[in-house]
């Protein structure tokens, strides 16, 4: 009896213990789902040359983290990595990419309106437009897994949805410090916009709709307006046209994300899906 009742109470190991710690799942979860991909542009970096080096290393590192990300689910949460379910999923990028692109349409129209737009005509189509996709692809997947598959989602069930909204939030708008020309509105529109992410994966329990609002977002502002996007230097696209006057509205160095607008506008969109979410979550 009495070596039964000593193994009944025997506490877990240290490393089972470790294992289910919410900071060393999201450590890990982080590594796993990221690491492909500085390690896959190194490589590529240092075996092929650079004009060999179009599409097919982003892309590669894209499968990479989608591999990386469902190792962890399955190996340290030991659950189906139901957030990447396929049935659906075209349906919910989709939804995804019109949100994101029309809450950029937004952001701009009113920033004409306002004069901080200056529209100035339309570049000639070219397949050369495409070409950031696969990058934008890769950051989407990544960072979406990263911030809301793995921080937010360990939050949740850690601490709870309003916790993990928060922290998540913070974290995904402080990584964004080291981008040039970063401000305190740009800080306070990049934490709203992860607070509309973490509803909109609260709404749906699935990623797709995340990953499409996230590339969307960073295709229009780039590709379709020709504007700065984080702080990274803007790119001819599809319209020719450029933020113009009070910092206030353009958001300066770092691009529309800093913009008071953009703040105002992703804040609300962020408030309605918050709500959507808490009145009949998935």
């Amino acid at each position: 009896m009495e070596n039964t009742l000593s193994m009944a109470t025997t506490k877990p190991a240290l490393a089972s213990r470790l294992m289910a710690h919410p900071l060393v799942r999201i450590v890990l979860g982080t590594v796993l789902s990221f690491a492909a991909v500085p390690l896959t542009m190194i490589i590529a970096s240092r075996l092929v040359e650079k004009p060999y080096r179009i599409l097919w290393p982003q892309l590669l590192a894209a499968v990479l983290v989608w591999f990386g990300y469902r190792f962890y689910v399955r190996r340290i949460e030991k659950r189906q990595p139901t957030e990447l379910a396929t049935p659906g999923m075209a349906r919910q990028l989709g939804s995804g990419l019109l949100l994101g692109g029309g809450l950029v349409a937004l952001t701009f129209a009113v920033l004409a309106a306002l004069g901080a737009y200056r529209f100035d005509g339309i570049n000639a189509l070219s397949i050369m437009l495409l070409l950031p996709l696969a990058e934008l692809v890769l950051i989407g997947m990544a960072e979406e897994m990263v911030f809301r598959g793995v921080i937010f989602g360990v939050t949740e069930r850690s601490l709870g949805s309003k916790s993990a909204i928060v922290i998540s939030a913070l974290v995904f708008s402080l990584a964004h410090l080291p981008n040039d020309g970063v401000s305190v509105l740009a800080v306070a529109a990049i934490a709203a916009y992860g607070v509309l992410q973490a509803a909109l994966y609260m709404k749906t329990r699935r990623l797709w709709v995340c990953i499409g609002t996230h590339i969307a977002w960073n295709y229009s502002v780039s590709q379709v307006f020709s504007s700065t996007v984080s702080g990274h230097a803007a790119t001819d696209g599809l319209l020719r046209g450029e933020l113009v006057g009070n910092a206030l509205l353009t958001g300066g160095v770092f691009g529309v994300e800093g913009s008071l607008i953009a703040l105002l506008l992703i804040a609300g969109t962020a408030a309605f899906w918050l709500r959507r979410a808490f009145a009949s979550p998935a």
